[in-house]
């Protein structure tokens, strides 16, 4: 079982309290601060520090934390892939940006999951960083992304590419257009994603390309929940720069038109994502199986009678 010295770790990590901490485990308070100094004696370092009645972690102690995270979710990996093979079941744990819950991997998944009765899977929604993070710690098993990660000790897969493009709504007067300008651009009200997503980071990118700054346009908000964009979008708020893969459903109802902007190229990859121990290369050929039979079905749509509502 999981050494009850780790778990004292990180409940006195995450509650920034020896006495919460304890709370949690139903130990005592004693019991919970024996387990930090036996940790602290074993390694030769100082995990915890007092300032102002306050509880710190020290530089060692966030090194021996991190391990902690990814013993834990080593050992519920274990715990769970036994119970799975129990039940004759494989249960997967997969991460996504916030780009990707409005495209055609959930319904990859989903379709999955419907033609591999006893598979289950457990998405989580994150940045592109945390999703790397999670997947050293073992948290993810896999993860799609927006783009080739950088880190050499994970490896991809790719799925897709994709690209961005302006996002108006039917009535406004660029909807009319085949294409748009930058100047075009320059007098919108842009509402953006948040300047730690791909899509912004994108965006900016290629407008550098050209000498040009984000500052140079009328930026009015700045929004992570790209459901919530489209919906000020549809409601005439202002427009968006947004991957065309997120608004396919809104294509498809003609409650959305998206342009290209003239001489701005976007286009980036999209990517499963895994570590070099993961060992189930079946699985990501059926993955990638999935996620074209439903991109072909959400192309198909937008030729067929938007559906009401």
């Amino acid at each position: 079982m999981m050494d009850p010295k780790l778990s004292s770790l990180l409940e006195v990590y995450e509650t920034g309290n020896f006495t919460r901490a304890a709370e949690r485990l139903s130990l005592t308070q004693p019991a919970v601060s024996q387990h930090i100094r036996a940790l602290e004696k074993d390694f030769g370092v100082r995990i915890f520090e007092r300032s102002h009645s306050a509880l710190h972690v020290t530089r060692e102690g966030e090194i021996v934390v991190r391990y902690a995270r990814r013993m834990q979710s080593l050992y519920n990996n274990l715990v769970s892939e036994l119970k799975s093979e129990r039940r004759q079941m494989t249960a997967l744990t997969v991460g996504i940006t916030h780009t990707a819950e409005s495209n055609a991997i959930p319904e990859t998944f989903a379709r999955y999951v419907d033609q591999h009765e006893k598979v289950s899977i457990k998405i989580i929604t994150d940045t592109i960083d945390n999703l790397c993070v999670k997947l050293h710690n073992y948290e993810l098993d896999l993860a799609v992304v927006e783009g080739r990660v950088s880190d050499p000790t994970l490896h991809c897969q790719l799925l897709d590419t994709d690209y961005l493009v302006l996002a108006v709504s039917p009535t406004h007067p660029l909807a009319r257009r085949t294409m748009v300008t930058i100047d075009d651009l320059k007098k919108e009200k842009l509402i953006l994603r948040l300047p730690s997503s791909s899509t912004r980071t994108l965006l900016v990118s290629s407008l550098e390309s050209r000498n040009l700054h984000l500052d140079d346009f009328n930026v009015v908000l700045e929004i992570d929940n790209i459901a919530t964009i489209k919906d000020l979008i549809r409601r005439d708020f202002g427009v968006s720069v947004l991957a065309r893969s997120a608004c396919m459903d809104e294509l498809r109802k003609k409650k959305i038109v998206v342009l290209p902007i003239e001489n701005l190229t976007m286009v980036r990859e999209i990517n499963l994502v895994y570590a070099q121990d993961f060992n189930h290369a079946e699985l990501l050929q059926d993955i990638v199986r999935a996620y074209s039979e439903a991109r072909n079905q959400m192309t198909r749509t937008l030729t067929e009678e938007p559906v009401k509502g």
